[in-house]
Formats: C-alpha cells, structure tokens, sequence
C-alpha cells in the first residue's frame, strides 16, 4: 500500500473520530463535552444528561456511522458489478423493494399481532426480501441484457413500478397503517432504539465482512466477467455473496432508517477521487470510512438546522452525481 493511502487512511480515521464526538455534542440540549466523557465512561452526571448521550445521541451516531458505511459499500459493490458508474441502490431499485417489503409488513403486522423485538425483526426480513426480490430481477436482466446503460434504465423502471404498488398499497391500506408506513418513509437516523441495535448491528457488520470476502472478485469484475472467468474466478458463487451483502447492507438500512438517499451513489466516487485508485483493497476500507463520516456530517447539520437528513443528503449527493456524469461520457467505471 502506497504511502499516500496510509496517510489518506488516518486523516479519514480521524475525522470520522472527530465527527462522532462532535455528533454526540450537537443537539436541541446544550451539553459540555466533559459531561459526555462522563456520561459514557459511567461517571456522575444528571440522570437526565446521562439519558440523552447514552439513549439519544450515542445510538444516533452510532447508527449514522454504519448506515453511512453500509449504503456507501453497497454502491460500490453495484458500480463494480454493473460497471456502472450511476448504479446505487436507489438508483437499480435496490431500496425501492425494501420500501416493497416494508409496506407490506406495516400492512399485515397488525393482523398478526406482531410487536417488539418481534417487529423489529419482522421489518428488517421484509426489507430484505423485497431488496433481494429486485435484486434478483437486475442480475436476471443484466445476463440477457450486455447494455449497461439498458441495464440502469431498467432498473428504474424496476423502481418505478414498485412505487406504484405501494401508492396502491397505501391507497387501501387502514390509516394506523398508513401512518406508520409515512413516518418511516420520511426516514430518520434517530428512530433506532437500543432494543432494535442487536438487529441492527450484527446485519451490518455481517454485510461488511462477506464485502470484505468480495474484494478479490470485485477486482476481477472491474475487467469484465469473461477475464474474471479466465482468471479462475467463479462468478456465479461471487454474484451471490454480493447479493447477499447488498442485500444485507442496503436492505437493513432501509429498514431501521427509511430512505437515506444519494450516499451510496456519491461516496464511491468521493473514495475513487480520495484515493485515485481502483483497487478494492483500498477502495473498499477508504468508502466504509468516507460514508460513516459524510453521513455522520449530514446528521451534525441535520441537528443543526433542524432539517431531515435526507435533504441534507440529497443537497450534498447530487453535485457530487451532476459531476459523475459530466466526467464520464461513456458509462463505464
């Protein structure tokens, strides 16, 4: 590893670090930071200072950092595989079948009497399924189909269609229902609970680690399937692992967080000019550190201004995307 990266490594290290602990700081209620070192390090502070770093603001950071992380791998992961420098999990509709899959939960929980832990669980398997489900369609399509640019287009369609079905779903859905689904649509990194972070955590860092067993293929990938096959890699068996840690990574986001758009669009491209490298071995460790900490940016401002994260995102994405296309003519990676 190039000296250049080492450095690039440790300056994103400590940003994100810096990041974190000013995330914990920012809020409706002033707190010194002393009283935040106390409060996580178990010391005498107002049970109602102790409640607001380690309930609120702990779990907040915590998750912006791994769904930053998760939706920016899970982006590079669709730009290597498509070779496609606009694909996303928005983009390809990735999202827009969690959206399905969530839908349908908030439709059906209530006549089971699903609650808790229990539902928690419920939304993240929904997500998933229905992230897998387009998924699964893209790659389908994507065998017959050599265009990449007829590829991204499809994949719209893909989102587009499962918009549809839920406006359909929401048009005849009860109005408890209804309610809960329009709440999660406006997506917020402060919806996590503490009971819902064992679900939460061990999904993503399982999407992280089986992304880390990609780095091989996707490099492979980057020329094209016919060199990987060549080069002795089995690309059926690597499309699935990256099935399935897309569909972790992006799925379980969804899920827990509603919509966070453009970051898994726009930070590979900001690690890819970062780094100026197309190595996955760098790439891949450069994105989850990048992501963590624009999103935990984005959530600081947030707080802020008093605004959702996903207009916060949105504002910071699509410049960086206006700038994707302007630099690449041809859509290649």
């Amino acid at each position: 590893m190039r000296k250049q990266a080492v450095i690039m490594f440790y300056l994103l290290g400590a940003c994100v670090i810096a990041l974190f602990a000013l995330d914990l700081s920012v809020g409706s209620v002033d707190i010194p930071m002393r009283d935040i070192i106390s409060a996580l390090t178990g010391a005498d502070v107002p049970a109602a200072t102790a409640k607001i770093v380690i309930d609120i603001r702990l779990i907040k950071a915590i998750v912006a950092l791994l769904a930053g992380a998760a939706l920016s791998v899970s982006g590079l992961q669709m730009q290597t595989l498509f070779r496609n420098p606009l694909a996303g999990p928005y983009v390809l509709g990735i999202s827009s079948g969690a959206s399905l899959g969530v839908a349908l939960f908030f439709l059906g929980a209530p006549f089971f009497g699903i609650s808790g832990q229990l539902s928690a669980l419920g939304v993240a398997g929904a997500a998933w399924t229905g992230a897998a489900l387009i998924f699964v369609l893209i790659m389908i399509v994507g065998q017959r189909i050599k265009d990449i640019m007829v590829i991204l287009i499809l994949g719209m369609m893909f989102s587009s269609g499962v918009s549809a079905i839920v406006q359909v779903l929401q048009y005849l859905s009860r109005d408890e229902a209804l309610k809960s689904y329009v709440i999660w649509t406006m997506g917020s990194l402060g919806d996590v609970t503490s009971a819902q972070l064992p679900v939460f955590i061990p999904a993503i860092l399982i999407g992280l680690v089986m992304a880390v067993v990609t780095i091989k293929p996707l490099n492979l990938l980057l020329f094209g399937e016919e060199y990987a096959r060549t080069m002795g890699l089995n690309v059926r068996r690597s499309r699935l692992i990256l099935l399935f840690s897309t569909t972790l990574l992006a799925g379980t986001v969804t899920a827990f967080c509603g919509p966070v758009g453009f970051i898994g669009l726009a930070m590979p491209h900001v690690t890819r000019m970062i780094f100026a490298q197309s190595d996955h071995r760098i790439l891949l460790p450069g994105t989850i550190l990048s992501g963590g900490a624009v999103l935990l940016l984005c959530d600081i401002i947030s707080k802020m201004l008093v605004l959702p994260v996903n207009s916060i995102t949105a504002l910071l994405g699509i410049p960086i995307v206006i700038w994707v296309v302007l630099r690449n003519k041809s859509i290649t990676v």
